[in-house]
């Protein structure tokens, strides 16, 4: 998402935000351990294969190792079926609980002065719901920054997941770039600096060609969100003929499927500056495009399969727009948002994706159709061989880190996903995307021991996997929560996730009292003023 409504070359001429304070030195986590084992699991490899088990699993140092049938479901194990225990080892008894690889989100921005939050809130966060590698699309607290925390993570100085660390296109210069060769020289800048991707937003045609060509030679990957000020010049297909790796959310893609007219069909007094007649329009967008299997539908998703490209929707980003009061209110508001947050997402004509300036059921009607469309395309593209990722934008929208990713799930669920398409699309489908396939995004032997545990089956139901967990009936006949994600292992070490998530709350806690706030008091949006 983008900070505010400045033209894009002032928007990138400098670090957008100020910096935010770094995450703390690690006090959490135990390992990498001569040799883990983790005992009677129920294994989801990521890669399309249905669960398997019992499994034992054996990791030594960062790396799995070994993976072990060791009998039967619904009988016991036997000892002399399981690998032998040695002097030294780590042992895990997990009780059939399911194992998953860790989680990849591939639009996962760090936050930064505008939400006022601690990096540590925002990692913490992160690694409490399984995501144990982001794409940092943009890098706006700097590209420094990032890549500083990018090596701690690597070095497991922090708790965080590990970072691929993006650049908002044009980003560090005083001036737009203004020809192609100051953009290639600034694209090998970047590069050198430690970037290892370009997040665009739009440019001319010679500006774009220049820069995905050069990102290409410097193996740079890309991400673009087509914002309306350039789409109609260029759309995803232009994107994605010039090497783009990602498209990220849905803009550009209805525009590539216009075949009756050639821009979006605007009211007279549309201004892109006033954010609810960007997000109002923008809800009634996907109706303008050329119908589900129409000749333009099925030539746009086939070119773009035939070209390798990458859609990251990041549905869970814009879900208040079709019921706002859902997104005000979600369970986990209470006690994870942080108080600086909370006041960002209040109404805001100053504030990017704050556009609650009088959003009707009208509105909320539109976005429900619009959804309908785009994920009938997502769908569609999934199963004609297309590649989707899952992305979540939070820090924006009523969005908290973590909590959206698990909430990205339930909506390519939602779309038409099997839940294993789900998972194959958080895990390996993200790792081929940042070209890390090799070492994340599937649980086999040589891998980096990046794991989820999770005592509930997320198969059956995702809502298991929130730090909230489930809430359901129980067998005493009283409400109950079950679920939240047990452990989560990144590069070895073992994370117990509940600890995460109370030091979480506790910076939560700690924040509303500095504020004056009643730390367990009710969430309140702030009266208008009269």
């Amino acid at each position: 998402m983008i900070k505010s409504l400045m033209p894009l070359f002032l928007l990138f001429s400098a670090s957008v935000f100020a910096e935010v304070e770094p995450p703390p030195d690690r006090d959490r986590g135990d390992g990498p351990f001569a040799r883990l084992i983790l005992r009677n699991v129920t294994l989801v490899t990521g890669d399309g294969a249905p669960a398997n088990g019992p499994k034992d699993v054996i990791i030594v140092g960062n790396r799995i190792a070994s993976i072990h049938s060791v009998g039967y479901p619904g009988v016991p194990i036997r000892d002399e079926d399981r690998p032998e225990v040695e002097e030294g080892d780590e042992v895990l008894e997990l009780d059939g609980a399911y194992l998953l690889p860790g989680f990849v989100d591939l639009h996962a921005h760090f936050g930064g002065e505008d939400q006022g939050v601690p990096a540590e809130y925002v990692a913490k966060l992160w690694l409490a719901h399984g995501i144990t590698t982001i794409r940092e699309p943009g890098s706006f607290n700097g590209l420094d920054w990032v890549v500083a925390q990018q090596r701690r993570s690597a070095n497991n100085e922090i708790a965080a997941p590990r970072i691929v660390p993006y650049l908002g296109f044009g980003m560090g210069v005083d001036e737009p770039l203004a020809n192609p060769g100051e953009v290639r020289e600034w694209v090998r800048d970047i590069a050198d600096q430690g970037a290892r991707g370009i997040k665009f937003f739009g440019a001319s045609p010679e500006i774009m060609e220049a820069a995905f060509d050069e990102a290409n030679k410097q193996g740079l990957g890309s991400a673009m969100h087509h914002a309306q000020l350039d789409v109609a010049h260029w759309n995803v297909l232009d994107s994605a003929r010039a090497g783009l790796t990602t498209m990220e959310h849905w803009y550009g893609l209805p525009e590539a499927m216009f075949s009756e007219q050639a821009i979006q069909d605007y009211p007279a007094d549309y201004n892109y500056a006033n954010e609810q007649n960007r997000f109002g329009e923008a809800g009634r967008l996907w109706q303008q495009a050329a119908p589900p299997g129409s000749d333009t539908w099925n030539a746009v998703r086939d070119e773009l399969i035939a070209l390798d490209f990458t859609l990251n929707p990041t549905l869970t980003i814009y879900e208040a727009s079709r019921d706002l009061m859902r997104e005000m209110n979600a369970d986990w508001q209470q006690d994870y948002a942080h108080p600086n947050l909370w006041a960002f997402f209040q109404p805001s004509r100053r504030a990017h994706g704050s556009y609650w300036f009088d959003w009707t059921t009208a509105d909320e009607i539109a976005w429900k159709e619009n959804y309908q469309l785009w994920m009938q395309f997502i769908n569609d593209y999934k199963n004609h061989g297309g590649r989707v990722t899952l992305g979540s934008d939070a820090g924006f929208i009523w969005k908290l880190y973590g909590f959206a990713y698990i909430r990205e799930m339930e909506l390519l669920q939602e779309a038409g996903f099997h839940p294993l398409e789900v998972i194959r699309a958080a895990t390996i489908d993200g790792a081929e995307v940042l070209g890390m396939e090799a070492d994340i995004g599937s649980i086999r032997p040589g891998k980096l021991a990046d794991l989820v545990i999770v005592k509930e089956n997320p198969l059956a139901n995702f809502k298991v996997l929130y730090g909230t967990g489930h809430f359901q009936l129980n067998d005493e006949n009283e409400p109950a929560r079950v679920g939240g994600i047990d452990y989560v292992i990144k590069d070895g070490i073992v994370y117990d996730a509940r600890e995460l998530l109370s030091d979480v709350r506790e910076i939560v806690r700690e924040a509303r009292e500095a504020a004056g706030q009643d730390p367990s008091g009710p969430l309140r949006i702030p009266p208008i003023p009269r």
